[in-house]
């Protein structure tokens, strides 16, 4: 380990310091650049510094243009020699530009691009990556990729985003990151993370990694000084994370549940299956928070098909032998029914042992509360909640509105896509029983169908515990996957679909979203459903579903299917979640490149929930070239890594705005690429929390993080 400089530890600069200097105090930095500057979101010395490279260029590896092979791309210094412009019929623009280097010369060849014209002056040294192609004999480069140099000399040379438009250029920004570090060489930055951290992780002081960002002598440099940086920026997602999870420890009160009866082990035993390993290890892992001091607060993630209403019956049961009651909260009114449903054939025949029973058993008592459950219906439904005679509940986010009241709610289990917020947590609170001060918080168990990747789950829902189911319970056959190109395609996933219902299947076809209007998503499914009717899948009875059909249509035509008064269902995505009819084996999805990988996953789990094998097609118009993610479809059907897929594709922006509302701090970090160091950041945050929970011995991280935070986050930090 390089040993640090004695500025850096005695009181070197803070991050909330160089936010307070503004940019125009550097030399060089006039009205106009300073304008510039701001429309890319620099206005103070810290913005200037968190401003990297978006690459570094190694001239002591360059290629020469006597190096450059056809056809293979690279990386060549060069001096701008001569420049032209013409004018071609259509009135585009082509820019000619000759280039070279001491072994040869080069073509370039810019389309559409007049303002090339201004910006490569004679003489001006230049790096370009591109393609070279033969061309009359000698080597031409179409549209490379263009990074001024201006006069930068050293054997690394870091490429900061230039922008055309606000007219900055690299070597500005290089020039005036330059003279911001020789202004702050004198105190060094100050360093927020523990030596004995910082030594155990092999990670270099802030001062250096500061400097060999923006200035490395060698890959190396870059490479030690971006895992540095990157560590920061993750330690600082997941030491909030971590404080929010233990305050929610220290100061809620949990029931210990007896984990010793016999209720839990009657419904296993009664299981038609075995559980998997992954449900066993899942229910493990509960049972232990079950027992413990704390409130659980335990997210379950597992594929379409994993088993995760067994494993949260599970832990609803382990309350209600313990003498507690259980709730299960849903996202919609018709998703709650479903579960009522499926929940209530699981529990048939269970008996809860009951010793103030003269028979020794008594039944369990399973309760929808929905709003269709109205009248005298729903004002028992209420009763049995408040006396304790219902042991389990089923609905909506209704269950934990005012005026229910639980006589001792044990443990909810919350299926949804989203957050589980922090107003609901407050909400679930004050439906635990005993007085103010002595109040015991219930269980939480969070369910989610969509796959997110492991670092992705640990930074969205880092204040949470994860248990993951990814194994497929026997006896669900693995879904066939294909992709139909074009109208000559779409005829073979028809005849799939004749096929299925000739031999008594069902099928669905899904119609896109769309995001313009309701209108347009109901006039598409009814066109394709008319189209279906009249000429593809003429003669087979044939439903439609859509989002603006009333409550009791929806319900109606849900039904006909169910009982097979139907063999194709025409929907829009309402079908996405939570419908299970076992007999439909086919599912054709409609311009299927509209949807995104996490949503046609869930849409294809609707089929291959019975013995038969299942099929899914994915319809696009022909498209020329390929769809990655109808590809990623095709070749898996394992949802955690069509996650780990769908994160490379998207990246991880859309991620981190769920997790914090403030501006995401991952400028050097990323999720897909820095899966060990998320790790570590989460380990080390654990090291600094647990023998310190409010930061006061880390003032300087605890400052960082408020500087980094958005009020909400830090409000729900802090309050304490």
């Amino acid at each position: 380990m390089p040993t640090e400089p004695a500025a850096a530890t005695q009181g070197g600069l803070t991050l909330r310091e160089l936010q307070a200097i503004p940019v125009e105090r550097l030399k060089g930095i006039g009205e106009k650049k300073l304008a510039s500057l701001h429309e890319v979101g620099v206005e103070t010395v810290l913005d200037l510094l968190t401003t990297y490279p978006r690459r570094w260029v190694d001239r002591t590896n360059e290629a020469r243009v006597s190096d450059l092979r056809p056809g293979v791309e690279a990386l060549v210094l060069v001096t701008v020699r001569a420049v032209t412009k013409r004018t071609m019929r259509n009135r585009r623009t082509m820019i000619e530009v000759q280039v070279g280097d001491g072994s040869g010369r080069l073509h370039i060849v810019f389309f559409n691009q007049p303002w090339r014209e201004r910006q490569l002056r004679e003489g001006l040294q230049i790096m370009l990556f591109g393609k070279a192609d033969v061309y009359r004999g000698g080597l031409q480069m179409t549209n490379p990729i263009v990074d001024l140099i201006g006069d930068r000399t050293g054997k690394i040379v870091p490429i900061y985003p230039q922008s055309e438009k606000a007219q900055l250029s690299t070597w500005e920004i290089a020039g005036w990151v330059e003279s911001a570090l020789e202004r702050c060489s004198a105190r060094g930055f100050a360093d927020p993370v523990p030596l004995a951290i910082r030594r155990e992780l092999g990670l270099i002081d802030r001062h250096s990694a500061m400097r060999q960002i923006h200035l490395p002598e060698t890959m190396g440099e870059k490479e030690q000084a971006r895992r540095r940086l990157a560590f920061d920026e993750l330690l600082r997602v997941q030491t909030v994370l971590v404080m929010r999870k233990r305050a929610f420890e220290r100061e809620q009160r949990g029931i210990r549940h007896d984990m010793s009866g016999e209720l839990v082990r009657r419904f296993h035993s009664a299981l038609p299956y075995a559980l998997t390993g992954a449900q066993a290890r899942a229910i493990a892992e509960i049972d232990l928070d079950l027992a413990g001091p704390h409130p659980m607060h335990r997210l379950l993630q597992g594929d379409v098909g994993s088993g995760k209403t067994v494993v949260a019956t599970s832990a609803l049961l382990a309350a209600v032998q313990g003498g507690h009651q259980g709730a299960l909260m849903a996202p919609t009114e018709v998703l709650a029914e479903q579960h009522a449903t499926g929940i209530r054939a699981l529990l048939a025949d269970l008996k809860v042992p009951d010793p103030g029973n003269l028979f020794g058993d008594r039944s369990l008592n399973v309760a929808l509360l929905a709003n269709r459950v109205t009248g005298q219906q729903r004002r028992d439904v209420l009763a049995g909640l408040a006396d304790g005679t219902i042991d389990i509940a089923i609905g909506t986010h209704a269950l934990i509105q005012e005026g229910v009241e639980f006589h001792s709610l044990g443990c909810v289990v919350v299926d949804e896509q989203h957050r589980f917020g922090v107003e609901q947590r407050a909400a679930l609170r004050m439906k635990g029983s005993g007085t103010e001060d002595e109040r015991v918080v219930p269980d939480v168990l969070v369910m989610t169908a969509t796959p997110i990747p492991r670092t992705a789950a640990m930074t969205v829902y880092g204040d949470l515990d994860v248990s993951v189911l990814d194994e497929l319970p026997p006896g669900r056959t693995p879904i066939k996957t294909f992709w139909a190109n074009g109208p000559l395609m779409e005829m073979a996933a028809w005849g799939d679909v004749r096929e299925a219902v000739s031999n008594g299947q069902q099928a669905y076809v899904v119609c896109p979203l769309i995001e313009e209007s309701e209108k347009l998503e109901v006039a598409s499914a009814q066109e394709t459903f008319e189209r279906l009717v009249h000429q593809d899948l003429k003669g087979l009875r044939i439903g439609l579903l859509h989002g603006r059909m009333a409550p009791a249509d929806k319900e109606r035509v849900m039904g006909e299917f169910r009982n097979r008064e139907l063999d194709v269902l025409v929907a829009t995505t309402v079908i996405e979640v939570g419908v299970d009819v076992p007999n439909a084996t086919v599912m054709v999805i409609i311009d299927a490149d509209r949807f995104g990988i996490a949503q046609l996953h869930q849409l294809r789990g609707r089929v291959g929930r019975g013995k038969v094998a299942s099929i899914c097609w994915l319809v696009t118009a022909e498209l020329e070239g390929t769809s990655p993610r109808v590809e990623a479809l095709v070749s898996s059907t394992d949802g955690f890594e069509l996650a780990e897929i769908d994160l490379d594709l998207r990246g991880e922006g859309t991620l981190m705005n769920t997790a914090q509302k403030g501006k995401s701090d991952l400028k050097l970090a990323s999720l897909r690429r820095d899966r060990e160091l998320v790790h570590l950041a989460r380990k080390a945050a654990f090291d600094i929390v647990d023998p310190d929970p409010t930061l006061a011995k880390s003032p300087l991280l605890l400052d960082e993080i408020r500087l980094v935070l958005s009020a909400e986050d830090e409000a729900f930090l802090f309050k304490s």
